[in-house]
């Protein structure tokens, strides 16, 4: 019988690479509360209602990635697959629009039935930011901002390209849709199936889409600044103007198009060129529309995803956590000595590895293989001296020091 593997497109996360995702997450929380961002968790799956009405029926994620399934009480609920629409639900279930504005942070498992390939998992992991209540542009420029800040901050920034688009207000859209339509119905016969399933319903996800036959149509599609009102052109260039002042570089992209259905305004993503064809490692954008869909009251929104798995992958190697002390028992009677000196250390704060078997040489060999920084030797003689002997891994040098004393001695290595 072959060895159990996991699940295609589902991986174990050992030590290493456990640690590499903890320091893009870590630090990304650290950088949002200081833009004074709340920490939000809501559950794994929900209602499928909750994705499916705001994602769009025509979505990608919503006909081909979504896990759906219907449980023990008949009720069809999906794993989630991205992180806004719970969040909003989560505003609308706890009355939280009455404490607007609402600053969120989130990170945790997302899950879509894709190919997997380099970066990219069936269960995957998102960070992410809403800022919830606040119509002006200058949210999104805080939203992208701290975006910014947190790739610098994992020192990935300067291998991203901040990509921006406008995806106008109601009216821009319409406008645009309009003339999506007229030029889309003249080439019906060049366009995927897909595209052709979205063409009546929401011809602007036809822009988005990866299909090479439609990528040829699109390159003379009628731009987007041209249908734009004066007030969604305004908006446009205040969220510019926003990231002039703070030195944020960008580049605009009129074909960018976030793939869920309730955005409007601003579309961006930081890409690089690192990560082959899968560039994007975070993007975002303004989703005004979003509560009023999910049956809430009309409440303005901004906000961004990242991909751990994408990040991890450029962050090279995070420091190590801290090398660990070994206490190391001498025979039967330092084995109860130690535990309890391990115990008292570990609540002072140090990172401390006690074996419990093998001889002095095997113990010694151990620490040097989970790269203890310094020995504590409890032998019998030591004992017999209120002592133990501290061992430099790192020199070999060794000396005496009076339990009392130990603490202080230590005190370097926490």
């Amino acid at each position: 019988m072959p060895a159990l593997q996991p699940v295609r497109g589902t991986q174990d996360l050992l030590p290493d690479e456990q640690r590499r995702h903890r320091a893009v997450t870590d630090t990304a929380r650290r950088i949002a509360e200081r833009y004074g961002y709340h920490e939000i968790a809501t559950p794994i799956f929900e209602f499928t209602e909750v994705f499916a009405r705001p994602i769009g029926e025509t979505s990608d994620i919503v006909t081909k990635e979504m896990y759906t399934f219907a449980d023990r009480g008949g009720e069809e609920v999906t794993l989630r697959p991205e992180y806004t629409a719970g969040i909003v639900r989560a505003v609308i279930s706890n009355g939280l629009t009455q404490s607007l504005p609402l600053r969120f942070f989130a990170s945790g498992p997302m899950f879509r039935y894709e190919r997997p390939q380099k970066g990219r998992f069936r269960q995957f992991h998102q960070i992410d930011v809403e800022l919830i209540g606040l119509a002006q542009p200058q949210a999104d420029v805080e939203v992208i901002a701290l975006g910014a800040d947190i790739l610098d901050a994992l020192g990935v920034l300067p291998r991203t390209v901040l990509e921006l688009n406008t995806l106008g207000d109601i009216a821009s859209r319409h406008a645009y849709r309009d003339a999506l339509l007229a030029y889309y119905r003249e080439r019906r016969a060049l366009l995927s199936e897909d595209s052709l399933t979205r063409l009546e319903r929401n011809p602007l996800r036809i822009l988005d889409s990866k299909d090479e036959g439609d990528r040829r149509v699109n390159a003379e599609a009628p731009s987007f600044a041209e249908y734009l009102t004066p007030v969604a052109q305004g908006f446009f260039d205040a969220v510019r103007a926003g990231l002039d002042l703070l030195g944020i570089s960008y580049r605009e992209s009129p074909r960018l198009v976030r793939g869920l259905d309730y955005y409007c305004h601003t579309a961006f993503e930081f890409v690089t060129t690192d990560l082959g064809a899968q560039g994007t490692v975070l993007g975002g954008g303004r989703y005004d529309g979003l509560m009023g869909v999910m049956g809430g009251p009309e409440t303005p929104g901004v906000g961004w995803a990242a991909g751990v798995e994408r990040l991890a992958l450029l962050i090279g190697e995070p420091p190590r956590a801290a090398r660990p002390v070994a206490v190391i028992p001498v025979g039967d009677q330092g084995e109860a000595p130690a535990l309890k000196l391990a115990h008292a250390l570990r609540r002072d704060g140090f990172t401390v590895d006690l074996g419990y078997s093998g001889n002095l040489a095997r113990r010694m060999k151990r620490a040097n293989k989970i790269g203890a920084r310094i020995a504590v030797i409890l032998g019998e003689d030591e004992m017999a001296r209120d002592a133990a002997t501290l061992r430099d891994l790192d020199t070999g040098e060794q000396i005496e020091v009076p339990l009392a004393a130990l603490r202080d001695r230590l005190a370097p290595f926490r």
